[in-house]
């Protein structure tokens, strides 16, 4: 898989048969919806299954599936200032830039960065512990109204 993609439905399908898990027409309309929105709730991507007409899903059962995908690691989750859990469909190191206006994540794709926070971070010990990872999140609001989504 590319450093820099999600994966795609074909890969998708591999990754369900390597968790024993069937490519239900659920599973592959919420994976192609996520594919569209790269982070979302459940809500949103129910809404895009049904203005697509590829599946019959409840926001239960779309809630259901991504939560499942993400304890497999197929996505990661984020809980977002107003309380909602979004999926991203993008599990490579990235950062995130939330807008708490909007409420809306976007990918912050800064390979520099990243090496930059590994390197400090493997000098780095936090007694008791093993660092395995890192989980940064830029916060702001648009500046000027034009940039208000919705």
């Amino acid at each position: 898989m590319n450093t820099h993609k999600c994966p795609n439905i074909e890969e998708f399908k591999a990754i369900l048969k390597k968790h024993d898990l069937k490519a239900t027409p659920q599973r592959l309309a919420v994976h192609e919806a996520m594919m569209g929105l790269g982070h979302a709730s459940a809500d949103m991507v129910t809404e895009a299954i049904k203005e697509k007409g590829t599946a019959k899903v409840t926001v239960a059962s779309v809630y259901n599936i991504l939560t499942h995908l993400a304890m497999l690691g197929v996505y990661h989750y984020r809980l977002s200032a107003n309380n909602k859990m979004y999926f991203d469909v993008n599990t490579f190191k990235h950062l995130h830039f939330y807008d708490q206006m909007n409420h809306v994540f976007r990918d912050v794709i800064d390979d520099e960065l990243v090496s930059l926070i590994e390197s400090h971070l493997s000098r780095k010990r936090v007694k008791g512990y093993k660092i395995e990872g890192f989980d940064i999140q830029l916060v702001g609001r648009p500046t000027r109204k034009k940039y208000t989504i919705g």
